[in-house]
Formats: structure tokens, C-alpha cells, sequence
């Protein structure tokens, strides 16, 4: 397709507005929200925080100012939910008559006590040097079966990245219970004899969802935009800094929400109902989104798109550009490309393979349901951006004007789908996961 040179802060006149009283995507906007919501005050913006409600609620006051209607039921524009947390207070692996240190154990569990011994009923499974670490546990862990998985040490650092996100706290929707992973990083080939052991206290803790909609024509066809605004809080320091504040992954997307909010409701009353999703807690399993998914109609949502962190420039795409997870899942991708024919502006298939990553973002509770939910990045993956999930994760790092002209693409290639012109095809099947 026919691209024009990017030139950052250059609107496309016909597409976007830019003369008095056009609805345009402002700069200045986009800076004002993703810098409040990036701000040392916000102190990372952590799950179960006081500085996670204050960041709800500098986005409830903005889609309050927008005019955007409250769902039914809310808090008006805020979602409250409780999860299960669950902390690892004892984990214990003796494996034929060895114990096996701690941080070469996981377990990935629903119970809040195990104890096996050789003589209980449980599989055991065996990774060797040369197979697919990822899609063995997934295979494992789809299963639903007691199991006990020797890993060999050759994926290291496959283990080491998969524990670390699930090391000590759990976190369910609904009360847990199920069957117990135990994983073991060792070159063991055979459980001639076992104990392993698990103990942890759980409690039940709040969560906040900001959402709002703007009412269309059609009120049983939505077009869903979400992006999550918890990050990691505060984290071992750094020269100083000990604020993860997480402007990027992922203050970018939700300012990309919000931006596009403002933007919709200034065009004017849509064909299609837009929802407009603040998720919370995705760092800790997608428990917003998963939450808001479970009450919402599958079949009323024409497709859901998750923001995440566009607040750099791809370093694969360039200005203007940004990947698109599970492109070949539907056609919602290809959709928005042609969207996009004549423009600076281009969305790709996610070329990060083995990353997982559509199933990695708030887009997976939908596409679990057959939505053709998506969702897109400008960040890279290979090798992994150094700022994700750091104290690094600032303002300073990113750049405006492209996650302006980003912001202003989705608008623009989302315009024959909120028009009713456009229809994504459903996932069949679903996301297994």
C-alpha cells in the first residue's frame, strides 16, 4: 500500500479535523492525561493502593467532562469487583530423596493447601532439552490434571521469566479451587519418589473498573476500547527512584482511551455503541477485563480493542506504526490496514512470535468468548524493551507526537466499523487458554 513520510503533529485534514470546531486529537491532551496518570504522586498506580483509586478517579472526572453515559449498575462510571488473593506463605519439593531449592520450584495452583507423596495420584510430566517449554506447560496446564513437571534445566531462563510473574501471590475471580502444577527446574528424568508441599493463607480484596459509553443507533452492537491503568507501584530503587510509574506499559493506552473517548463524542452520536474500558489489575491476570467480559454479552460486542503501550515509536514499524496481536485470528487487521490505505499511518501483524502475546493483553478474556478482540503496540519485544516494568518508565522515555499520530490512526481506522460499514469476522474458534 502507498505510504506519505510521517511528519509528527501533522493531522490528515480530511480524516481527523483540524480546522476551529472539527473534532480533532490534541497533542496537549495527550500529554495533560498520560502525565497525570504518569505522575510520581500516582506512585506507580499498584492494584489494592490508595494511588490506584485516585487514579480511577482522575478517570471517572474525565470521562465525566467528555459526557460520556454511565453502564447501568455501575458506581456511575466505576466498576467495583472483589478477587481472591492468595499468598504463598510454604513451598516444598524433595524429588527422589533430593530437596530441590526454592527458587527452582513453582507452583501454579488453585488450592490453598497441597501435600503429595509417591503414593498419591498424580501425573508427571517430563520437558526435555529440545521441546517447546511454552506450549508443553500450556498443554499441561489446559489439561486440568494433578501434575508434576520435571523442566530441564536447558529452560532456564524460560522458567525463570514464567515463575517470576507468579512467584508468591495468586489472584482469582471466584474463590479458588482446582487441580495443583508443581514445576521443577532440574535435569531428573523420573519421579522414582516425591514429596512436595504447598501451604497459603487467601483473603478477598477490591478492584475498580472506570467505564463509559457513548450510545449509538444500534445499542446491541459495541465497539469496545480498553487499556489498563494499574502498573507495578513502587519496586526495589534505582539511583534513587523506586517509582515504577509506568507511563508507558501502560498510561499510554488508557490516555489513548480516553483521548479517543473525547474524540467520538465530539463527532457525534455513532451507528455503533462505543464502550470505552479503564481495566484494572492486568499486570496480575487481566482481572478487569476478564470481570467486565463476563458481564457483557459476547454477542452484542462487534469487536474489542486493547490499547496498550504506544508511547514510543516501533522500533520495528517507525513513526506511525504498530503491530497488532493474533492479526491472523480475524480480520479485524486487514480491516484497519485498508482503513489506512493512503495515510502515514500503518498497523501490522505482531511479528514478536513466541511471545504469546495475544493472549497476553486485556483483549484475551474476549477473544476467549469469540470476540475478534485485539490488541496493539508500538513497543518491542525482541529484545525485550528495557523500560518495561522498570523504575525507567517514564514521560521522558517516550514519544508524544508519534503516540499522538497513533492515537489519531485509530480513530481513522475504526471509522467504517463504528459506521456499521464494517464487521469483523468472530474467532472460530475461540482463544483456548
Amino acid at each position: 500500500m502507498t505510504k506519505r513520510a510521517l511528519v509528527p503533529g501533522i493531522v490528515l485534514f480530511s480524516l481527523v479535523g483540524c480546522g476551529e470546531g472539527v473534532p480533532q486529537i490534541k497533542r496537549a491532551s495527550v500529554e495533560r492525561v498520560i502525565t497525570t496518570l504518569a505522575s510520581d504522586e500516582m506512585l506507580g498506580r499498584a492494584p489494592f493502593t490508595p494511588s490506584i483509586d485516585k487514579a480511577a478517579e482522575f478517570i471517572r472526572d474525565e470521562f465525566a467532562s467528555i459526557g460520556l453515559e454511565p453502564i447501568p449498575g455501575m458506581d456511575g462510571y466505576l466498576q467495583h469487583f472483589g478477587i481472591y488473593r492468595m499468598e504463598v506463605q510454604d513451598r516444598s519439593v524433595v524429588l527422589n530423596g533430593v530437596e530441590i531449592p526454592g527458587d527452582r520450584t513453582f507452583a501454579w495452583t488453585e488450592a490453598a493447601s497441597v501435600h503429595w507423596t509417591t503414593d498419591d495420584p498424580v501425573d508427571v510430566f517430563v520437558i526435555g532439552p529440545e521441546e517447546d517449554a511454552g506450549q508443553r506447560i500450556y498443554e499441561i496446564r489446559t489439561s486440568r490434571r494433578e501434575a508434576i513437571v520435571l523442566m530441564s534445566t536447558a529452560h532456564e531462563e524460560f522458567f525463570r521469566r514464567w515463575s517470576s510473574e507468579w512467584s508468591g501471590s495468586y489472584f482469582f475471580l471466584d474463590w479458588p479451587q482446582g487441580p495443583t502444577l508443581f514445576c521443577a527446574l532440574t535435569d531428573e528424568t523420573m519421579a522414582g519418589s516425591y514429596e512436595f508441599g504447598f501451604a497459603a493463607t487467601v483473603e478477598e480484596l477490591p478492584l475498580t473498573n472506570v467505564v463509559g459509553m457513548i450510545p449509538g443507533k444500534r445499542p446491541d452492537e459495541i465497539v469496545l476500547f480498553g487499556g489498563h491503568y494499574d502498573g507495578y507501584g513502587i519496586r526495589e530503587p534505582v539511583a534513587g527512584d523506586s517509582i515504577a510509574n509506568a507511563a508507558n506499559d501502560c498510561a499510554s493506552g488508557t490516555t489513548g482511551v480516553i483521548e479517543l473517548a473525547r474524540y467520538f463524542k465530539a463527532v457525534g452520536r455513532p451507528e455503533r455503541t462505543l464502550m470505552f474500558a479503564a481495566f484494572t489489575a492486568e499486570e496480575i491476570g487481566f482481572q478487569g477485563s476478564e470481570y467486565l467480559a463476563r458481564h457483557i454479552d459476547p454477542d452484542k460486542i462487534v469487536t474489542m480493542f486493547s490499547i496498550a503501550a504506544i508511547g514510543k515509536v516501533d522500533p520495528r514499524g517507525g513513526p506511525g506504526h504498530a503491530h497488532i496481536t493474533g492479526f491472523e485470528r480475524s480480520d479485524l487487521g486487514p480491516t484497519l490496514q485498508r482503513a489506512l490505505e493512503g495515510t502515514p499511518y500503518d498497523f501490522y501483524p505482531d511479528p514478536y512470535e513466541g511471545r504469546y502475546l495475544f493472549r497476553r493483553s486485556d483483549n484475551a478474556p474476549f477473544a476467549r468468548l469469540g470476540v475478534p478482540a485485539h490488541a496493539i503496540a508500538t513497543i518491542g519485544m525482541d529484545p525485550q524493551d528495557e523500560d518495561l516494568h522498570q523504575v525507567s518508565d517514564e514521560i521522558e522515555h517516550l514519544d508524544l507526537d508519534n503516540m499522538t499520530e497513533i492515537i489519531r490512526a485509530i480513530a481513522i481506522a475504526f471509522r467504517g466499523i463504528i459506521a456499521g460499514e464494517a464487521t469483523p469476522t468472530r474467532l472460530d474458534p475461540p482463544l483456548q487458554d
